[in-house]
C-alpha cells in the first residue's frame, strides 16, 4: 500500500466552510489513473485535481470526480493554483498557460488586498438546445413546470464541461428544490451523462448578477456542487446571449441553499469577429490536508 497527500482547499470563498472543497494532490506524475480515481474516490469531494509536468503548457491538471474524470474543473483549478503559491511552486504574481483536457488556457495570477486571485480562461462556449421534456425536468427538480422561466430556452452548455441550463422564473424555487438526480440521464436525452444547473437573475446578493445551484450527473458519484466554475462561466456566455446583450460582466452566487456562500466572476468578451471568449475569477483557502492510502 502508499499513502498520498491530499492538500484540502476550498474555491471561491476566502472563508472556510463557504467555498466549493476541492483535492490537490502534487505527486500526479507518479500515479497511474486508476490511482487518480481511487484517491478521488476515498476523498469524496466533487473533484480531486492532480497536478503533473506538461510538455506543453507550463503545467498540467487532470479532475477527477468520485466516478469518473472530468476534461475541466474551474474549482479544482482554483485550489490547484492556490494550493502551488502557497507551496512556492509558482509566483503569485504570473501569468502561465495550463493543459487540461479541454486544450491549453491561459490563467492569469494577482493580488489585491493581500488576497489571492486567480483568472482562468475557459474553452470557447458551446451550445445546443434541450429537446426534451420540460415537465420531466421540472419534476427531478422537484418543482413544477410553472416555475421555468419559459421566456428563456433550456440549453445544453459548455465552457469544457457540459451541463444543462436551465433558467428559473424566482429565487424562491431555489429552496424548493430536490433533486432527483437518478431521473436526469433519461430526461437529457441528447447528453445523458450531463449535469444540471438551474439559474435565475433574481439575488440574495444585490450586488450579484445571477443566482445558481449545479446538480450532478448520477455518474459522477456526488449529489450537488457547492459553487460551480465552469457551469458559472458557460451560464455568463449564456446571459450575454439571452438576457443582457453585451454585459461583460457577471458576478454569479452560488451554494447559499446548502450553507455555503461563494461567488465567481465571470468575464465575456467579443473579439473583432464576433465571437466570445470567457474567462472566470475566482479566489481559495487553505482548510488542511489528509492522507489517503492506495493500492501500488
Amino acid at each position: 500500500m502508499k499513502q498520498v497527500q491530499v492538500w484540502h482547499y476550498e474555491a471561491f470563498s476566502r472563508h472556510k466552510g463557504k467555498g466549493n472543497p476541492a483535492g490537490v494532490v502534487f505527486e500526479g506524475d507518479a500515479l497511474a489513473e486508476r490511482n487518480m480515481q481511487e484517491i478521488a474516490k476515498k476523498v469524496g469531494f466533487n473533484e480531486t485535481a492532480f497536478v503533473l509536468h506538461s510538455d506543453v503548457a507550463d503545467l498540467r491538471l487532470r479532475y477527477f470526480t468520485p466516478g469518473h474524470e472530468m476534461d475541466l474543473c474551474g474549482h479544482g483549478t482554483v485550489a490547484a493554483l492556490q494550493a502551488l503559491v502557497e507551496a512556492g511552486t509558482i509566483d503569485k504574481q504570473t501569468k502561465l498557460t495550463l493543459e487540461t483536457k479541454a486544450g491549453i488556457l491561459n490563467i492569469e495570477l494577482e493580488t489585491k488586498e493581500g488576497q489571492l486571485m486567480i483568472a482562468m480562461e475557459q474553452a470557447a462556449p458551446q451550445f445546443e438546445r434541450f429537446n426534451g421534456s420540460a415537465a420531466k425536468l421540472a419534476e427531478a427538480l422537484g418543482l413544477s413546470s410553472s416555475d421555468l422561466d419559459d421566456q428563456l430556452p433550456i440549453m445544453y452548455g459548455s465552457t469544457g464541461t457540459w451541463t444543462l441550463l436551465v433558467p428559473i422564473k424566482s429565487i424562491h424555487a431555489f429552496s424548493q428544490m430536490k433533486p432527483q438526480n437518478r431521473e436526469f440521464p433519461a430526461i437529457l436525452t441528447e447528453k445523458p451523462r450531463c449535469s444540471v444547473h438551474p439559474f435565475c437573475v433574481e439575488t440574495i446578493d444585490p450586488d450579484a448578477d445571477l443566482h445558481g445551484r449545479h446538480f450532478s450527473s448520477p455518474y459522477s458519484g456526488t449529489t450537488e456542487d457547492p459553487v460551480t466554475g465552469t457551469a458559472s462561466g458557460v451560464m455568463g456566455a449564456y446571459a450575454t446571449m439571452y438576457i443582457y446583450s453585451g454585459k461583460q460582466e457577471w458576478l454569479v452566487e452560488q451554494g447559499q441553499e446548502i450553507g455555503k456562500d461563494g461567488r465567481v466572476l465571470v468575464v465575456v468578451q467579443t473579439d473583432n469577429n464576433g465571437k466570445p471568449h470567457v474567462s472566470i475569477k475566482g479566489e481559495g483557502v487553505y482548510v488542511g490536508s489528509l492522507m489517503v492510502e492506495i493500492g501500488e
